[in-house]
């Protein structure tokens, strides 16, 4: 094997090495960059000023970002002429967004420190000054992701669930990530803000499972209410709360789900079926537990990692322009805390 070969080789191998054995931990930019956090939730403030909503869009981004390969801002890719990336997957089309929020967070902690903190990581703080901002508990964060060299729309597709999920097809799918039932009614409580668009729930209204009558787990006014803002043929795109307090990250979700008037069919699923059906009950008159079971499977969910190899992007939007094995090394210099 020729010199530049060997040279290469090794260091392929020790991007792999590295890539796998990333351990995070919290305050993991005390040096690097001291300030991040506090840049993140700054720009969050900001965008929470502009709309309200906005925060509640960043929030989700975590979930559609860690169940597909794990948390290394795959999702954030633009679409190439070579890559079909995670935004027009099916579950992420026409209802993600606040990129531009992102955009804005990335381009502030570039200013403050260039090449130092991850669009990962960047996700994760967002994601947690989100929940914090809407009155929600506190956690600290464990960082130290690298970001994503590509992203896979197929992966998505196959990955993420859909709004008419049943509470058994959720099990399920939280069990392949090591996150127990617990975890996943508690992160359903992330719909304590925000909203969600009429085209997740027709379906519920005016065919539910293919019977051609609504579903039967939807309180008879608040299905008035629905059937108003979301008509049969009308505009999909049209949002209703999640909740009756969608500004506001309380425990109100699962006094909803309580009284059937649940917005998603993936949400009311939980109160409906008797495994998940304990834990609905006990945060619907336990806020703090909720609050700290949610905490507890935010910090689980961001642990998911692909064991990949990644870099520090400098757009969260597209990969940085490097020769292979070279830079990708010298962006992960940055990274030591």
């Amino acid at each position: 094997m020729g010199y530049t070969l060997l040279f290469f080789f090794i260091l392929l191998q020790s991007l792999n090495l590295f890539a796998i054995s990333t351990t995070l931990k919290p305050y993991f930019y005390s040096k690097t960059c001291p300030k991040a956090e506090f840049i993140v939730k700054e720009v969050m403030k900001k965008a929470m000023k502009r709309e309200t909503r906005s925060i509640a869009s960043v929030m989700r981004l975590q979930f559609h970002d860690c169940f597909v390969n794990g948390c290394d801002a795959s999702l954030l890719l633009d679409d190439t002429p070579n890559m079909l990336g995670e935004k027009l997957a099916l579950s992420n089309i026409n209802s993600l967004r606040s990129y531009e929020v992102v955009d804005e967070i990335k381009e502030a902690l570039e200013q403050a420190c260039p090449g130092v903190v991850s669009c990962a990581d960047l996700l994760i703080i967002a994601a947690r000054d989100a929940v914090v901002l809407s009155g929600g508990p506190y956690w600290e964060v464990k960082l130290g992701r690298l970001d994503s060299l590509t992203a896979s729309q197929e992966d998505s597709n196959q990955i993420m669930p859909s709004p008419r999920s049943n509470a058994t097809y959720l099990i399920d799918l939280f069990s392949r990530y090591n996150l127990s039932v617990q975890d996943l009614v508690s992160l359903s409580g992330s719909h304590s803000i925000g909203k969600g668009r009429c085209f997740s729930i027709v379906f519920r209204l005016y065919n539910q499972s293919g019977s051609g009558r609504p579903d039967p787990a939807i309180e008879p006014s608040f299905r008035e209410k629905l059937d108003k803002l979301c008509p049969l043929g009308g505009d999909g795109n049209v949002t209703g709360d999640l909740d009756a307090t969608p500004e506001l990250f309380d425990n109100q979700y699962f006094k909803d789900l309580m009284n059937e008037r649940g917005f998603l069919n993936s949400d009311e699923t939980l109160f409906t079926n008797s495994i998940t059906r304990e834990y609905v009950e006990e945060y619907s008159v336990d806020q703090e537990r909720f609050f700290n079971d949610f905490a507890e499977g935010m910090v689980k969910m961001g642990d998911l990692q692909s064991g990949r190899p990644g870099e520090i992007r400098r757009d969260c939007r597209v990969v940085n322009s490097y020769r292979p094995g070279v830079a990708v090394l010298f962006e992960t210099s940055n990274q030591k805390g």
